[in-house]
């Protein structure tokens, strides 16, 4: 794709998309040298890291850290958060998703593949889903078919008790009623 096309799509995009994208462009749109890579050097002297912090540019800043994982700190190994939140991360995909630009976002947890692949490792999760298994459910589910058996039973042997308590009298130590 020529950078043109580039400039088209991504004015096609919506703002939060282009914002998105202007502040963490996609690797596959950089030219290569506007790309830095990480030297396996020493870390960075406290010093150099409170000149570059004094200047407002933080040391990393050009190395586009994904914006979706926290990222430890290279001098005080402290978490930092990730910069957008999942309920963000999560609507950022799906915008991206329905303007066709989703595998130029950096990679997220709620990406699609990444759920598909998650899906298809663990299942829905629910109890009872998988192969020969069953759904918990409340007592009076699982006891449901046991009750309508045997109210079905006591259906069909109902003209039987019927004629038996016809015979015997109508209960226990209860006279005959006349006629």
């Amino acid at each position: 794709m020529s950078s043109n096309q580039y400039i088209k799509l991504a004015t096609a995009l919506p703002p939060r998309l282009q914002r998105f994208f202007a502040r963490y462009p996609p690797a596959a749109i950089l030219p290569p040298q506007t790309t830095t890579t990480t030297t396996t050097s020493a870390a960075p002297t406290p010093a150099a890291s409170l000149s570059s912090a004094a200047s407002g540019i933080h040391p990393d800043a050009y190395s586009f850290a994904n914006p979706f994982q926290a990222q430890k700190h290279p001098v005080t190994g402290r978490w930092h958060d990730p910069i957008f939140s999942l309920r963000r991360q999560s609507e950022i995909v799906k915008l991206a998703r329905e303007h066709g630009v989703e595998e130029l976002l950096p990679f997220t947890v709620k990406g699609t593949e990444e759920r598909l692949r998650r899906r298809a490792e663990n299942g829905l999760r629910v109890k009872g889903t998988g192969v020969g298994q069953k759904v918990k459910g409340k007592e009076s589910e699982r006891t449901m078919k046991a009750r309508l058996e045997k109210r079905r039973q006591a259906m069909l042997n109902m003209p039987q008790m019927i004629q038996t308590w016809k015979e015997r009298g109508h209960g226990r130590g209860w006279k005959k009623w006349p006629k």
